[in-house]
């Protein structure tokens, strides 16, 4: 699948478009009308973003939920599974251990951030004095899992229980296919301040390809959803 726009994110991630629907903001605005039996051929920039608005603002989101848009996210398992609870307007394929040969790759840090005082889950702004130690650590316990994983697969185990050792830091590739309306709503919520950093940074990533996608739907979504 050739990428029709790529964003890279992290260290060794990215987010790929594979494909999406062609003028979606005519499409969110034919599919409203349908009510009345009409359509347009071509968007009307004064009338259908006056449209587009109303039906954000008061919460008439179907039309939202035709348009769609296929991205290959490459992300470490952690965000994963954070992006992966969004499941109403979306589908979702991952690649798996089980078949493919090529090296694992895991995101280290850069920067560590120290624990935030004020709540049980979540981290701080400050950046932890020990920042630079942890991430050699890191690296250090990154390759000893590869080394572990390797000689477990030369020694003839399976690749589904060889694969126990990665950790979760390790990068994973899913071909995920979602709604314009599925798109914003993960975006709303993984771009909380109370989200992981890591998981903001690709809710980011992936608000970035849905505004150049979709401009007037996009934005009428995260202004009034």
């Amino acid at each position: 699948m050739v990428a029709i726009l790529e964003v890279n994110v992290l260290d060794k991630g990215s987010i790929d478009l594979i494909s999406n629907t062609d003028k979606g903001d005519l499409l969110v605005v034919n599919a409203a009308r349908c009510s009345f039996d009409k359509q347009h051929e071509v968007y009307d920039e004064k009338n259908d973003t006056k449209l587009i608005n109303y039906l954000a603002k008061h919460g008439h989101v179907l039309p939202f939920r035709h348009p769609v848009a296929t991205l290959r996210i490459t992300c470490p398992i952690f965000v994963l599974r954070q992006l992966g609870k969004h499941q109403v307007g979306f589908s979702w394929s991952e690649v798996s251990r089980r078949y493919i040969t090529s090296t694992p790759e895991f995101h280290i840090p850069s920067e560590w951030r120290q624990s935030a005082e004020n709540v049980k889950q979540g981290s701080s702004e400050e950046i932890h004095p020990f920042s630079s130690t942890y991430q050699h650590e890191a690296k250090h316990l990154s390759d000893d899992a590869l080394a572990h994983y390797d000689l477990l697969l030369k020694r003839g185990v399976c690749p589904e229980q060889a694969r126990m050792v990665l950790p979760q830091s390790m990068y994973t590739t899913t071909v995920v296919t979602g709604t314009l309306l599925g798109w914003s709503h993960l975006y709303k919520l993984r771009t909380e301040e109370h989200t992981q950093l890591e998981t903001q940074e690709y809710a980011k990533a992936i608000g970035k390809i849905m505004g150049k996608l979709f401009p007037t739907s996009w934005g009428a979504l995260c202004k009034h959803s």
